[in-house]
């Protein structure tokens, strides 16, 4: 399908072929009709994408802070290569559409194939000719309503939203600062509720056609202090809509002039907000900025996971100011027809973009995308060939299913520069990374379905996507008979393991996990220092992990499965590794519960018991400070010790004294060395990892949730697999 990206280090407009996105439960697939182009908010990121490095980073200081900081733990190297990954990708334009869905995920109700419906949502409802997305940003739309005017739907909840929460009511007399898009559709609104609206923008065209909807005009050289004065008889205007975008001050100081007392501001554009103190205080001014669509934005509980809040609680959410929206249009309230100053295909999508930048000097209003009807749309392919070198079968051949920052910076570049692999195939969730990845690291082809990955053009498929996919996405590749490299976790429960358990004795392929702290040097060193000794081991592992908000995939239990068995899991197969035995019994406490029902539990402490009598300790906090280093691994046996910092420094002790203090120039977690062991255990049919050890350690991470909640030891038993599968 055809799809317009930004690519952020040139900021150069391209229009695409990518995969279709895929699918998913919560999901509704579109073909788009129609998209509207955002001319602020869009200008605004080409702006971004087309500075310099050095202007980028003075835009953001704050990323600069976070790449200093990845520079001082993982080295000049590993950051720039995920600076660089990062800035290669494509960037997806548009946030505003409209089409016919053509597939609802199986927890969507309402809405099935063949229903005309607007969409919303950045990284959703983009301008491309399919998209998928989340079942509360759709909404149907209504027979008379064409599918062009309801490409506004989203663009037009901004508005809504923004008159909403100046709470105009009859007879009132409101001025809206900035006649764009937003400021047009709100003049209406404000019409339609009984206001009487002052209308001023720096363009007389724009002003006029304000007027056209029953706004008061006030252009160019107007003096708003004393026109509106007027209006109200002295008292200044009830609310004013600050539509525009500017860096300058002088709109926030206007609307303390012209507001009368306890009057609103809300803020809807991008402007400076230096509130002067003066009138604003004087008067008892309110001032509100608008949050985009409506109640549900940036909230993944709302967006991505489909749960919808009580309408007698929140009247009016992202969905609902959609289809009010919508339903304004059909009883003839609101016209966007007549906003739409400028049409073009998917295709001519550039000159679209060379308008809003100014490389065309004719104005412009509202920009339509329009993408060609379903029986002239071509055929979508199932696979997109990138044109790299053809396909070599002397080589092992790897195909991906994801490309996050993770795999784009940690696995592709390692694996790249090995000379017995090749890379074949490459499906995203999205779809619009997967070409901008599949070029930069010379995938033969991408796709939409990782079925195109089961082909027998690919020997191993790497698992990479987010947890929730993990254990489906195993069991499909090692029933297609493909070895398989999954990032941790395994599983998120214990069902889902036996279920690749099963799927792994049927078959003969291998299978590796990513736990690589085990394969780093600090690790090598303490293995190689204890292994004369032949008494227990007692390991104590201590990880300041820091905090990630309650709404963060990761905390939820279904997609993410908590920071227990999505991160803590590294530090069971590491303890694991220290012993050199798969632990037997497992047990679990932690501080009080969450604030939030929807996040796990962070801070534990989690106790493992292993068959030669070894016992390890893990203490996981998110609340320490960032301060201090975040790992910190000690081993203890047979009159030795060890200490791991950071895995940068490991000291090693014996007897009375200290043998050797080993620093890594950079912090090393053995990324590079996993991957050269697991290619070299696919060259030599012999695993690095046995599969029994990374199913008993990905048990025991599962059990040692279930513990904290049981409040008991648990045995880590492979039994328990075989009785979740029958």
């Amino acid at each position: 399908m055809k799809q317009i990206t930004q690519t952020l280090k040139t900021g150069v407009i391209e229009i695409n072929d990518v995969p279709i996105p895929t699918l998913t439960d919560k999901f509704v697939l579109v073909r788009n009709a129609a998209s509207v182009i955002s001319a602020g908010t869009e200008k605004t990121k080409i702006d971004m994408g087309k500075k310099s490095l050095l202007q980028k980073a003075m835009a953001r200081p704050d990323l600069v802070r976070q790449v200093l900081k990845k520079v001082q733990n993982e080295g000049f190297a590993k950051t720039m290569q995920t600076v660089t990954s990062r800035l290669n990708s494509p960037s997806p334009l548009g946030y505003s559409c409209a089409g016919t869905v053509i597939a609802a995920g199986g927890l969507v109700e309402g809405i099935q194939p063949g229903d005309r419906v607007a969409c919303g949502g950045v990284n959703y409802a983009n301008h491309a000719e399919f998209v998928a997305v989340p079942k509360n940003l759709v909404v149907k739309i209504p027979n008379n309503v064409s599918d062009e005017d309801a490409s506004f739907a989203t663009v037009g909840s901004i508005a809504l939203q923004g008159v909403r929460l100046a709470a105009p009511q009859l007879g009132e007399t409101f001025l809206v600062l900035g006649l764009g898009l937003l400021g047009q559709i709100a003049v209406q609104l404000l019409r339609a509720n009984g206001c009487t609206v002052i209308a001023n923008d720096l363009d007389s065209a724009q002003v006029e056609r304000a007027v056209g909807f029953g706004a008061i005009p006030a252009g160019p050289g107007v003096d708003l202090v004393n026109l509106c004065g007027q209006m109200t008889g002295g008292h200044g205007v009830d609310g004013v809509l600050v539509c525009a975008g500017t860096s300058s001050n002088q709109p926030i100081e206007l609307c303390g002039a012209v507001t009368r007392e306890k009057g609103r501001v809300v803020v809807v554009g991008a402007v400076r907000m230096d509130i002067p103190r003066e009138d604003y205080f004087k008067k008892e001014i309110s001032v509100v900025i608008s949050r985009s669509y409506g109640p549900g934005r940036y909230d993944p509980y709302y967006e991505e996971s489909g749960n919808d809040y009580p309408l007698p609680y929140v009247r009016f959410t992202e969905q609902r100011n959609m289809a009010t929206f919508l339903d304004l249009i059909s009883q003839g309230k609101v016209d966007v027809k007549s906003l739409i100053s400028h049409r073009f295909s998917v295709d001519e999508a550039a000159a679209a973009y060379r308008l809003i930048e100014g490389e065309k000097t004719e104005p412009y209003l509202g920009i339509v995308i329009q993408y060609a009807a379903a029986q002239t749309m071509a055929e979508p392919l199932a696979r997109i060939a990138t044109g790299v070198a053809p396909v070599t079968r002397s080589k092992i051949g790897l195909s991906f299913f994801g490309a996050g920052n993770y795999a784009t910076a940690s696995l592709l570049p390692v694996l790249k520069n090995m000379n017995q692999v090749e890379f074949r195939g490459l499906v995203t969730a999205s779809g619009r990374t997967a070409q901008g990845v599949a070029r930069q690291f010379g995938f033969a082809f991408c796709a939409g379905a990782v079925d195109e990955l089961h082909g027998a053009d690919t020997d191993a498929v790497l698992i990479t996507t987010r947890h929730d996919t993990h254990a489906s996405a195993t069991v499909s590749a090692l029933q297609a008979g493909k070895h398989v490299y999954v990032e941790k976790p395994l599983a998120l429960t214990v069902p889902e393991l036996a279920e690749v358990q099963q799927a792994l004795h049927k078959g003969g392929s291998q299978i590796m996990v990513g736990f690589n702290r085990r394969f780093a040097p600090a690790t090598r060193e303490v293995c190689q220092h204890f292994a004369p000794v032949q008494s227990p081991l007692v390991v104590a592992i201590r990880v300041n992990a820091g905090a990630i908000p309650g709404d963060h995939w990761i905390q939820d239990p279904l997609l993410g499965g908590g920071r227990v068995i999505g991160e803590a899991c590294h530090f069971v197969d590491l303890a694991s590794a220290l012993v050199g035995a798969d632990p037997v019994r497992v047990s679990s406490i932690g501080t009080a519960k969450s604030q939030s029902s929807a996040m796990l539990n962070d801070n534990v402490i989690v106790t493992l018991t292993y068959p030669n009598g070894s016992i390890a300790t893990i203490i996981y906090t998110a609340d320490g400070s960032k301060a201090m280093q975040k790992e910190r691994v000690e081993v203890f046996g047979g009159g030795r010790s060890a200490v791991i910092d950071d895995f940068r420094e490991t000291t090693l002790y014996s007897g009375d004294s200290k043998v050797q203090t080993i620093k890594q120039a950079t912090q090393d977690k053995g990324q590079k060395a996993m991957l050269t062991q697991w290619v070299a255990g696919l060259v030599s049919g012999v695993p690095c990892v046995p599969a029994s050890s990374l199913l008993a350690n990905s048990l025991a991470t599962i059990l040692a949730v279930e513990s904290l909640a049981l409040g008991t030891e648990l045995m880590v038993d492979a039994s328990l697999l075989l009785d979740s599968s029958n």
